[in-house]
């Protein structure tokens, strides 16, 4: 296996993709004196991540996610405990709809919430940042709770606070040491320290929210998340090895705020951006949502199909956006064998996505953001299998399903109610996204919302 050295923190491997040009699929850099195997190139990721998906399936310790999930959850967990949670997690959102309100009409009552508010800053140039992460935070409260908050309850702002805080710690120069000395840094005071307290009060909110429920939920027909790991907490209740604890219910519920707000939030951003970038863009989604779906009601996710450029739109603003260069790092469940080397047990790999999302083999366009990527040649949508923004494998991002839905009726239903107007002339847009540990996100600007006749 090729190696090199490497002083960098994992958010910045994705500035060594170059090694693989020079070194091949396969290479080891050093991380101080710790070795990390970077997979690049979507035959490599493919053979590694689902044709040996069992022995790249662990999950890499960081310190500062053991601490905010105590090893539980789906997250930061692996094997036996991992594919549980997973599992669980993974039916219980599925199954949501049947007998109950549907992953759709939550999200769908959000982004008509979200147009309300865009609708009150009447022509003024406002940023969109808070609004829609409280709108992504409200709709993961639904799932969770049952029901969405209003903006200024004392409990939502406090949920608020905590995701909040856990990113810009989790992007700060004091995370990226954290994960590296956590014993060192927790001695000294910093933010970390209101992140951990905030922490302990939503598991705390979490696990009253659980037992509340032990004896008054309706077993035939759970209302939301913490009623379904309730009922199944119930259900085995004398099994003395059982995952579903309060331990893992609050773990698993961080989980889904913390990889489910952030960066959908930061996705829809970006796509604002790119709108008021190129106007020619956004003017041919509006009309195309215009002749499908009118101003007399709102979009569905069945209006997808007949959104064939409004669908290549997003999926190319995932693309050009590349939110997440490398996949949450693995770990190796046992010593394998891949491409002629030996792989040990235990070892840190980093799934280089990036590797994938701007090889000019596997795209028309590659180093643009062009909505052609996925259209045939006659203006369908036109599916691309190295679309590996949610990664691959086992390990691929659990809320897929409800990001897809989410990036779709937000999207579809600000676009139709408002056109995007820059505060400067779209050519001196920088949409180039920001470097931070854990992906990439869009640069802060204000802009304006145009109500639309």
């Amino acid at each position: 296996m090729s190696n090199t050295w490497c002083d960098s923190l994992p958010g910045q491997v994705v500035a060594h993709a170059g090694l693989s040009n020079r070194y091949g699929s396969v290479v080891t850099i050093w991380l101080a004196n710790t070795p990390v195997v970077i997979i690049s190139g979507y035959q490599a990721l493919k053979d590694t991540m689902i044709g040996l998906g069992e022995e790249f399936s662990g999950r890499a310790v960081y310190p500062l996610l053991m601490k905010s999930t105590y090893g539980y959850g789906v997250l930061s967990t692996s094997g036996h405990r991992w594919k549980e949670m997973r599992r669980f997690t993974l039916m219980t959102l599925k199954n949501f709809g049947m007998g109950r309100r549907s992953i759709e009409e939550r999200v769908r009552e959000e982004a008509e919430n979200l147009v309300e508010m865009f609708k009150k800053c009447e022509g003024s140039a406002f940023s969109p940042a808070d609004m829609l992460f409280n709108a992504l935070n409200n709709v993961i409260c639904s799932i969770v709770f049952g029901h969405r908050f209003e903006i200024e309850d004392p409990q939502f702002k406090s949920l608020l606070r905590t995701v909040n805080t856990y990113f810009t710690v989790l992007s700060s120069p004091l995370g990226q040491i954290y994960n590296v000395f956590p014993r060192l840094v927790s001695l000294f005071p910093g933010k970390h320290h209101q992140l951990f307290k905030d922490l302990e009060e939503a598991r705390e909110y979490c696990k009253r929210e659980a037992q509340a429920r032990m004896n008054t939920l309706d077993p035939s027909c759970p209302q939301d998340f913490i009623e379904a790991f309730v009922l199944k907490m119930k259900e085995e209740r004398d099994n003395p090895d059982t995952e579903y604890n309060f331990d893992n219910l609050v773990s698993v519920v961080w989980n889904m705020f913390s990889a489910g707000t952030e960066t959908t939030s930061s996705t829809i951003r970006y796509a604002l951006l790119l709108m008021m970038k190129h106007q020619d863009i956004q003017e041919r989604v509006q009309q195309e949502i215009d002749e499908v779906v009118g101003q007399d009601r709102w979009p569905s996710v069945e209006d997808r199909q007949n959104l064939p450029y409004t669908d290549a739109v997003i999926h190319e603003i995932q693309r050009y956006m590349d939110l997440a260069p490398i996949a949450v790092p693995h770990k190796m469940m046992c010593d394998t064998e891949y491409s002629g080397y030996i792989i040990p047990k235990g070892v840190m790999v980093f799934p280089l996505l990036s590797s994938v999302l701007i090889d000019p083999k596997l795209w028309k366009n590659p180093n643009c953001f062009d909505p052609e990527n996925f259209l045939d040649a006659v203006g369908r949508f036109q599916k691309n299998d190295a679309f590996v923004v949610f990664g691959m494998g086992k390990r691929a991002c659990l809320g897929e399903a409800l990001a897809r839905i989410e990036l779709f009726i937000f999207f579809t239903s600000l676009l139709q109610h408002f056109t995007f107007k820059a505060t400067v002339p779209p050519e001196e847009l920088d949409t180039t996204p920001k470097d931070c540990s854990f992906g990439r996100i869009p640069r802060t600007y204000e802009c304006y919302a145009i109500p639309r006749k």
